[in-house]
């Protein structure tokens, strides 16, 4: 991962190019082209900070990284883009309503009910980054999705920030609370990172920023 933070809007034209070249490589028997719209829309949708078509672009950009770990690198990569398309801070169902567009989505595109299926099942997964031993295609997706942890310091105040940004409406205090639970979480996983090259080139970097915010929050 690089040292800068992501841009937040990056330009959605090579992302568009991504999901109709993937959307049709999985199958689709329709044009790929509003459904990828569709999601663009969503996450640039304007109460997401981090949650943004830029971090859609950094989770994509480390499941090809990794995607020689995967057993089905598209479902994985399909799953990155339905992981947080559904995305209200002040909701705790985000991942299932997300796992359901995708079925809902991807069905009429075309795609096979197995793969279909494996997508939402990867998706839920992003609930609890906690994939059972074995399954690659989730260890995959929950690596990528977790990179941000492991970045350098200044990156990882810049994602900080942008998580806050989008919970400003709930108080310190129990923003500080909640923030240091979902942390304490984090850190409380069998292993943060499940791919060798996930854990060499994130886990120590990881460890480092959450306990560093973690003593900033007080917890």
């Amino acid at each position: 991962m690089s040292g800068m933070a992501s841009d937040p809007h990056p330009a959605t034209d090579s992302l568009a190019a991504r999901w109709n070249a993937l959307l049709l490589r999985c199958g689709a028997g329709v044009d790929p082209e509003p459904y990828g719209r569709a999601l663009l829309k969503r996450w640039a949708e304007p109460q997401r900070r981090y949650h943004t078509t830029g971090h859609l672009l950094a989770v994509l950009d480390h499941v090809d990284a990794l995607a020689g770990h995967a057993e089905d690198p598209d479902a994985v990569r399909l799953a990155a883009w339905f992981h947080d398309a559904v995305y209200r801070p002040d909701r705790s169902e985000n991942e299932e309503r997300s796992a359901q567009l995708a079925v809902r989505a991807l069905t009429e595109a075309g795609l096979p009910a197995e793969r279909v299926e494996r997508v939402a099942r990867l998706v839920r997964l992003t609930t609890g980054h906690d994939p059972e031993p074995g399954d690659r295609d989730g260890e995959v997706l929950c690596d990528a999705d977790l990179a941000v942890l492991g970045g350098a310091p200044e990156a990882y105040a810049a994602y900080a920030a942008a998580v806050r940004e989008e919970y400003a409406f709930v108080p310190d205090e129990d923003f500080r609370a909640g923030r240091a639970a979902v942390l304490r979480q984090l850190l409380a996983l069998p292993a943060l990172y499940r791919t060798e090259p996930g854990r060499a080139r994130f886990d120590a970097a990881a460890r480092a920023n959450l306990a560093d915010e973690l003593t900033r929050l007080g917890g």
